[in-house]
């Protein structure tokens, strides 16, 4: 039996989600601005950033299938497997097939991307996401990968608005790939993807005690600055100062 104590005030007033976007919006704002992000907006990112960043989402996709995959694991019932197993099923095959189709238009082999070493931020960001995963409840594994996917999803969305209201031409020579990207982000099956996983955890955090909430938003809050670390590192090229 759960010890008894103060029950938090998320009902229909306000959305856990939304408490969430809230805490978070200096971060996600941050994004929005970050040159890298920018850059794929209006096509002024160098190719060669954007290869870095392939490289590294590629091991982050599998990272994220295997926390997808300690999600059934951890599924009360059986309705929420199948969305943890969709989930699982569409990362593992439908958008890492994607992400190496798109890789091969900027020269990128699969077997380069298998052989990619992990950067500090993806390896930090990664071994974080698993360790909620490992030792949290479901609902602190739902908030750590949330600002991914929703995050992605608020991106694409605004750069595809940004693009729609300024019809500036794309500059670079990967711009018209970029493009695809936006397009991928931007679409109604991966917003119908984050808006499951946003339904899933508004469901989770009702009747949650306000101390259970606190976790889960603190898990949201990291997630959300390793997203913003993502893009810094990947303008920066990050690599180990050690060898």
């Amino acid at each position: 039996m759960q010890a008894s104590g103060p029950r938090s005030p998320v009902s229909a007033c306000m959305l856990f989600t939304d408490r969430l976007r809230q805490k978070a919006a200096p971060i996600w704002e941050k994004e929005l601005s970050h040159p890298f992000v920018k850059g794929i907006g209006d096509g002024t990112l160098p190719v060669e950033k954007f290869r870095f960043y392939l490289h590294q989402d590629y091991l982050f996709l599998i990272e994220y299938c295997r926390v997808f995959a300690l999600a059934v694991v951890k599924a009360q019932d059986l309705p929420t497997m199948g969305k943890f197993a969709q989930l699982l099923h569409a990362t593992l095959t439908t958008e890492m097939d994607l992400h190496r189709g798109y890789a091969r238009k900027f020269g990128i082999a699969p077997e380069e991307l298998e052989a990619t070493k992990m950067a500090p931020t993806t390896h930090a960001y990664t071994r974080h996401l698993l360790h909620v995963a490992g030792i949290g409840t479901l609902g602190d594994l739902v908030a750590a990968v949330l600002p991914c996917q929703l995050g992605y999803w608020e991106i694409g969305t605004h750069l595809a608005k940004v693009q729609g209201a300024g019809g500036e031409e794309l500059q670079t020579p990967g711009s018209r790939l970029y493009q695809e990207w936006i397009q991928m982000y931007s679409s109604q099956e991966f917003g119908g993807l984050a808006q499951g996983l946003s339904d899933l955890m508004n469901a989770l955090a009702t009747g949650e005690k306000e101390e259970a909430l606190a976790r889960m938003e603190e898990e949201f809050l990291i997630s959300s600055r390793y997203e913003y670390m993502f893009w810094e590192m990947c303008d920066r090229e990050e690599t180990w100062i050690v060898g």
